[in-house]
């Protein structure tokens, strides 16, 4: 594990609050020069503690007005089953998040669609047909708000 020091830590805080940051405002807000302010964040990247750079983007702008959280038992517990069926619902163009659990759901999808009929379709062609499937239930998200991760201080 890196071992990130206060300057790290508040340039991962800054980027993540908003990571369209030049570098040189990037370098002001956290006290750096610029030339060593690049340095770090190449080194936080290079590392892998800064995984990548996206755009958030609204759902409701692009047509898809309902979001859901489908929680999936598996019928057999075993490597093959939860291999298959993450790779098949990581590759599903309404999937948002896979979450892999401990506990009586094994799965909880986070999924975008455009209206009920696209959720029940989906659920149907993508969830319960597969024959790993055991049950699932599905919630509707009503909002959803990403937070980023918390950049604690260094610890003493």
């Amino acid at each position: 594990m890196t071992s990130l020091d206060r300057i790290d830590r508040a340039i991962l805080a800054a980027l993540q609050n908003n990571a369209r940051l030049s570098n040189k405002e990037l370098a002001a807000q956290v006290g750096l020069a610029p030339s060593s302010c690049l340095t770090r964040v190449r080194k936080l990247e290079s590392e892998g503690v800064i995984k990548g750079y996206g755009a958030e983007l609204d759902a409701r702008a692009l047509g898809l007005g309902l979001q859901a959280l489908i929680a999936v038992q598996l019928r057999l517990h075993v490597g093959e089953a939860f291999g298959n069926i993450g790779d098949h619902l990581r590759s599903l163009p309404e999937t948002v998040a896979v979450y892999c659990l401990g506990g009586t759901t094994d799965f909880l999808v986070h999924v975008v669609c455009r209206d009920t009929e696209h959720l029940r379709v989906l659920t149907i062609r993508s969830f319960t047909s597969r024959p790993e499937v055991s049950r699932i239930e599905t919630s509707l998200v009503f909002s959803f708000t990403r937070s980023g991760l918390p950049v604690a201080p260094e610890e003493p």
